[in-house]
């Protein structure tokens, strides 16, 4: 028979219930200190019966420890975003620490405020350690954050060295893709340029290929995107006067618009236009045949988590201390899979990713 309580179970209930002391309810409910197994299963099946929920927040801030880190997340809607909230909270549950997270979707004009505002919501909840995963928040935003407990910033480019960062390496994409635009002959190329303010790597990733584009003699229509709408109807306009033979996209969405927006203008691809996108994650692209880049979200994943466990045990993260040398962000040979500060106090690392040759590049027609 269940027992009845009015009001909300209390630990000391669960004590009553179990047959034990308060003190070993709670440890065997955190799991700390030695607990016998059989103790364990008697007090979770009393806290079962009773649905009783013990105050983790309340039990750490008492031991002066948490094994929770918050997450802040542009937009899980997005394929390569959502893959790598699923991967955070793996690596995280394996290193025995627990993910708060919140996702911002992307749009809004006051969408940095309410991240800023967010972060400071999980300050208060006294998270150990908090995950950037967002190119909405910039450096300098962070800092008085990282004065206080360590952050890694997850995914974007980080070129200040001023907080700790994981990023894919967006330059080494854009010249994948590039090299394979370029080796296919396409000498007149359109490149969908998104602004900062809207995604700070969709940005890096146009103008680098931009930047190698015009390295190796090609003529380039940067199209601006902050209206999307705007930025279509003027590629299909570049198409259609055989001014460009291929569209470089900085995401696997974007490329997919422009697809659909030449095919309803008459235009096939590759064969009027060759279009390129980048994140590989989407569902079904080898179906689709898509080219694209396919970034290292699984290898980012487990380097986020195994760097912040290595500055949440060694605590203490050097706040405001500079790196003793900077990246150089021109560097894109990839001959290191991974390409490390010096500073043994300074996380800077870049994840290579793979290309995706696909069916969406052929050589162009001739004009």
């Amino acid at each position: 028979m269940p027992t009845e309580l009015w009001g909300s179970p209390t630990v000391e209930d669960v004590a009553r219930v179990a047959g034990v002391s308060k003190s070993t309810v709670s440890r065997a409910l955190l799991g700390r200190d030695r607990v016998s197994e059989a103790t364990q299963q008697k007090v979770r099946a009393a806290a079962a019966r009773l649905g009783y929920v013990p105050n983790v927040l309340a039990a750490e801030l008492a031991n002066h420890t948490s094994s929770t880190v918050g997450l802040l997340l542009r937009d899980a809607s997005n394929p390569a975003y959502g893959l790598m909230f699923t991967r955070l909270h793996e690596e995280a549950r394996a290193a025995g620490l627990r993910i708060l997270s919140s996702t911002i979707r992307p749009g809004p004009e006051d969408r940095a405020a309410e991240e800023i505002s967010t972060l400071h919501w999980m300050m208060g909840l006294k998270v150990s350690g908090l995950i950037v995963a967002t190119g909405g928040v910039a450096s300098e935003e962070l800092r008085p954050f990282h004065a206080q407990i360590p952050i890694i910033r997850a995914g974007r480019p980080e070129p200040t060295g001023q907080v700790h960062a994981v990023s894919y390496d967006e330059r080494l994409a854009a010249r994948a893709l590039t090299d394979h635009v370029l080796v296919h002959g396409h000498r007149q190329v359109a490149v969908l340029t998104p602004p900062e303010e809207i995604s700070y790597p969709e940005h890096v990733r146009a103008t680098s290929m931009t930047e190698f584009l015009r390295a190796h003699g090609a003529a380039v229509t940067v199209i601006p995107v902050d209206r999307l709408e705007r930025g279509l109807t003027r590629t299909v306009q570049l198409v259609g006067d055989r001014d460009v033979s291929a569209v470089m996209c900085p995401s696997d969405i974007r490329q997919l618009e422009v697809i659909r927006v030449l095919d309803d203008a008459g235009f096939s691809v590759p064969e009027d236009a060759s279009v390129t996108g980048c994140d590989g994650i989407m569902p079904g692209l080898d179906v689709t045949g898509l080219t694209s880049y396919r970034i290292g979200v699984e290898v980012l994943a487990e380097r986020v988590i195994a760097n912040l466990s290595r500055l949440l045990e060694a605590g203490g993260w050097s706040a405001g201390i500079e790196p003793r040398r900077a990246l150089d962000a021109r560097d894109t040979s990839g001959a290191q899979d991974i390409r490390s500060l010096d500073a043994p106090e300074k996380v800077h690392e870049l994840i290579p990713g793979a290309l995706i040759p696909g069916r969406t590049v052929a050589a162009p027609l001739s004009r």
